[in-house]
């Protein structure tokens, strides 16, 4: 017993057990169909990734890969695919080579021809920048572009990186809606409430230009809301607190986990485990303990059902469009026109 069995953050892992290690399966960032009729495999989906980033490298999609959507994959490394078989198999222990597939645009060998990607070992991240594109685009074509997005996938280093390749280039939307939904934690909350809880003070005009810059630098000045959702976890359940706190806008979806109470490692045990040790807790600005054991409860709740999931809907994100639009509607937030330049003669 190392705590309460009611606190969220009370860990031990590792220790003298072994898991074996796993295949390193060289994918492709790219799904697989079986075409019964043919009985072959060809590529239904490609992930169209980052490639500038390494993190959400594609490589069905980097130069000199000559591969569409609707292509049969014919052979893996020489060795044939066929309906009876899986992909699968045949890319196991390649991560760390190249890897060839012989495809063509009909089930046939005949016309063939072979390309050769270089392989990732794990397609989580793509799948995941996946997801936010979709977002992105939904609130893109449902507000005409007039409102951004951007999702914090934790409170460490990936959340930083996301907010910040996100949050600047959107600063002129005129509303927004920050996704937290299965935020993994860490402990940057603090950073991105700040920066986002920032006030406009004044402006700042350059002697040809229309547009200003704000002081103090980059605010956004339009409405937001936060999504929240049983995985915002941690961190993940400070931030959303923190953005009502802060009066920056409601919270949209369903309670979050409820795991506030901070843990540090005391060092590795004789057998190699770890055990986390809970040690610091959170407290509301009247000296009360708060979200631990219960979450943080939404303005709004709403729940994603797995029948609008499958059906492609995300009716959280639809209701953040919704109240975010409504807001512009009846308060649209804009900057002042550029002043008439004073006169400064003399009469």
């Amino acid at each position: 017993m190392i705590s309460e069995l009611t606190v969220q953050h009370a860990y031990i892992e590792g220790g003298d057990f072994l898991i074996p290690s796993r295949p390193r399966v060289g994918l492709p960032g790219a799904r697989f169909e079986l075409d019964r009729q043919a009985g072959r495999y060809r590529i239904s989906k490609i992930f169209q990734g980052q490639n500038d980033e390494d993190l959400y490298r594609s490589p069905l999609t980097e130069v000199g890969v000559n591969v569409s959507v609707g292509d049969y994959v014919l052979a893996i490394d020489g060795e044939e695919l066929k309906a009876n078989d899986d992909p699968y198999r045949l890319l196991r222990n390649k991560a760390d080579n190249t890897v060839q597939l012989t495809i063509n645009s009909r089930p046939t060998m005949e016309g063939s021809r072979t390309i050769s990607y270089r392989p990732i070992a794990d397609e989580g991240n793509l799948i995941y920048l996946d997801w936010v594109t979709r977002n992105r685009q939904k609130v893109e074509e449902a507000t005409g572009g007039r409102v951004g997005y951007i999702h914090i996938p934790d409170m460490g280093a990936n959340g930083i990186r996301e907010f910040i390749k996100w949050f600047y280039p959107q600063i002129d939307k005129e509303g927004l809606i920050v996704d937290v939904r299965a935020n993994g934690g860490g402990n940057v909350s603090r950073m991105l409430i700040e920066r986002l809880r920032r006030k406009l003070l004044a402006l700042n005009y350059t002697r040809t230009d229309e547009i200003p810059n704000t002081y103090p630098d980059e605010v956004f000045i339009g409405p937001m809301v936060a999504l929240l959702d049983q995985n915002s976890a941690s961190d993940g359940d400070i931030f959303p607190a923190m953005f009502r706190e802060a009066g920056l806008g409601p919270l949209i979806g369903k309670r979050s986990w409820g795991g506030v109470i901070g843990i540090g490692s005391r060092g590795p045990l004789i057998d190699g485990g770890q055990i986390f040790v809970p040690g610091s807790a959170f407290a509301s600005k009247n000296g009360e303990w708060i979200i631990e054991g219960h979450g943080v409860d939404p303005d709004i709740e709403v729940d994603n059902d797995p029948a609008s999931e499958i059906a492609g809907r995300d009716p959280q994100l639809e209701r953040g469009i919704a109240e975010v639009m409504a807001k512009l509607k009846d308060h649209p937030v804009k900057l002042p026109a550029r002043p008439a330049a004073p006169i400064k003669t003399i009469k």
